[in-house]
């Protein structure tokens, strides 16, 4: 009894991990970009959107990309017209962010992020924690284990010490 009790509660604790590795994104770049790369490692995913007042995040969040990323966080833009403030075209957000911000984070093509055409992965917080994006630039925190580590709507900026923090708690077993 103890044995399948154990067993149980290991498959139970390893289910937000196996439901994470199942989602895929288009890349802004051509290709895919796959939940799978991201096991082992922290990942801050964000709806953006060029036209929005919080557009301006876009400098913060290549800053915490720039300062992180050799310790193992991912940041990942997902542009989204939900709310209607994003470009014509993922060619268009592309140009936008290069040119006005430097962005060389990863970015999917612009992704449905609620309702129901949302992105599976976006339906799967719903679902899970409770969380869906109720403008641009929320933000989330998915554990090494493929855990929601923290959810934070459009005005906490990345660099806060809040999201900072939880990366760095995040990435200290990584470094040692």
């Amino acid at each position: 009894m103890f044995r399948l009790l154990a067993t149980l509660v290991f498959v139970l604790a390893a289910l937000p991990a196996l439901a994470l590795e199942r989602f895929t994104f288009p890349s802004i770049d051509g290709g895919k970009i796959a939940s799978t790369d991201w096991q082992g490692r922290p990942v801050l995913v964000v709806n953006t959107a060029s036209r929005c007042a919080f557009t301006p995040q876009y400098d913060a969040l290549q800053a915490l990309y720039d300062r992180y990323r050799d310790a193992g966080l991912i940041v990942l833009a997902v542009p989204s017209n939900d709310f209607r403030q994003e470009l014509e075209s993922a060619e268009a957000v592309k140009d936008f962010c290069e040119l006005n911000f430097g962005l060389d984070l990863p970015m999917t093509t612009i992704t449905a992020v609620t309702g129901p055409r949302a992105h599976p992965f976006y339906r799967w917080l719903a679902e899970t924690e409770g969380f869906r994006p109720a403008w641009n630039f929320n933000k989330v925190l998915i554990a090494p284990d493929g855990s929601v580590a923290g959810t934070w709507g459009s005005a906490v900026r990345p660099m806060s010490e809040d999201i900072v923090g939880r990366i760095e708690a995040l990435l200290r077993p990584a470094r040692g």
